[in-house]
């Protein structure tokens, strides 16, 4: 029988400080974490676990690919390479559009979507952090969009088309026009309820990307469109405004076959693939120009990140500044402009 070799108080030391200079700490030698998930079993809760709809509609595309191709494979078994791998997959399966820049989105969606359940299953004690094969896996490089303003002479044409063809014109140019003063994203337009609507101020409440929302001026021509859209249609407090005519909310499907129908009838729409965000580049781009730089960020409803450094919390635009610009753009008074 062999007997156990005694060890000294300054041996026990620096073992101590050799595992915590490699972040080891006695639970990690012991490996009482529970079996790991399959990504089949894992992947189903994490689709409760994302907040933003648009979120988990960029994630779920990507989960489903892992939910068939490692269905039965356990979330701790690949390894980096094979999460490279997976994320050079995702952008070889792109869409392959003038807006796709090489698949670049889709890869970096897919880092994103394991990055979120790697987190997860570290936070859920299923994994150390040091065994994350995602943690370290790159995004592609961003490139510049390929979206830009657009003149005034091809916002009227899109205008026109929309006002004259299609089963449902009126909501059509409104959301048109929605975006189109606002600036706001389709999410902010399908997000919006009757009780965001403040008539006397002439302001609606968006609910837009990362949870951020704000007041945004509209003109009170648009006021009395979207008060007249929800009367008509039938959308109550707390329910979605924009719907059909049947009183059916509208989703994101609208918009993909309004700009569809736009390009069937001019080209330039269906190869340049303009979509509903370009409109937010036309307006905010007028805005800059117009009124400067802080101006147009508070319209667009950015927030200062770290590396704008401090001066933008000193020179951030009031909504009466955004009132006039927007008042300038419509041609319109409005009454928190007044007072600018």
């Amino acid at each position: 029988m062999t007997t156990p070799l005694a060890v000294s108080g300054i041996e026990l030391d620096a073992a101590r400080t050799l595992l915590a200079r490699m972040g080891i700490t006695p639970t990690d030698l012991l490996d009482i974490r529970p079996p790991a998930p399959t990504f089949a079993d894992y992947i189903p809760i994490m689709r409760t676990r994302v907040e933003s709809p648009s979120t988990l509609r960029t994630y779920n595309t990507h989960w489903k690919r892992l939910e068939r191709e490692w269905p039965n494979r356990r979330i701790d078994e690949p390894d980096q390479n094979e999460i490279i791998a997976m994320r050079d997959a995702a952008r070889l399966d792109a869409k392959r559009d003038r807006n796709a820049r090489d698949g670049r989105g889709a890869a970096e969606a897919m880092i994103s979507a394991l990055r979120f359940l790697y987190r997860h299953a570290e936070a859920d004690g299923l994994i150390r952090s040091g065994d994350n094969p995602a943690k370290t896996a790159a995004k592609p490089r961003r490139v510049p969009s390929n979206r830009r303003g657009l003149q005034l002479e091809k916002l009227a044409q899109i205008a026109q088309v929309a006002a004259t063809t299609g089963n449902d014109p009126d909501l059509d140019t409104l959301l048109l026009r929605l975006h189109a003063e606002t600036a706001c994203r389709r999410g902010g337009a399908l997000g919006l309820r009757p009780d965001d609507l403040d008539e006397e101020s002439c302001l609606i409440f968006l609910r837009e990307k990362g949870k951020k929302t704000r007041w945004q001026p509209v003109s009170p021509t648009l006021m009395a469109q979207l008060l007249h859209h929800a009367r008509e249609r039938g959308a109550q407090p707390g329910e979605q405004l924009l719907r059909y005519r049947n009183g059916r909310p509208i989703t994101r499907r609208r918009y993909d076959g309004l700009w569809t129908r736009i390009g069937l009838e001019l080209p330039w729409v269906e190869k340049q693939q303009i979509t509903t965000h370009w409109l937010r580049h036309t307006t905010l781009k007028w805005v800059e120009r117009n009124f400067g730089f802080a101006v147009a960020r508070a319209y667009a409803g950015h927030a200062g990140g770290k590396s704008d450094g401090a001066t933008p919390t000193y020179v951030v635009a009031d909504l009466d500044e955004i009132a006039l610009a927007l008042a300038t753009l419509t041609g319109e008074p409005h009454p928190l402009a007044l007072a600018a």
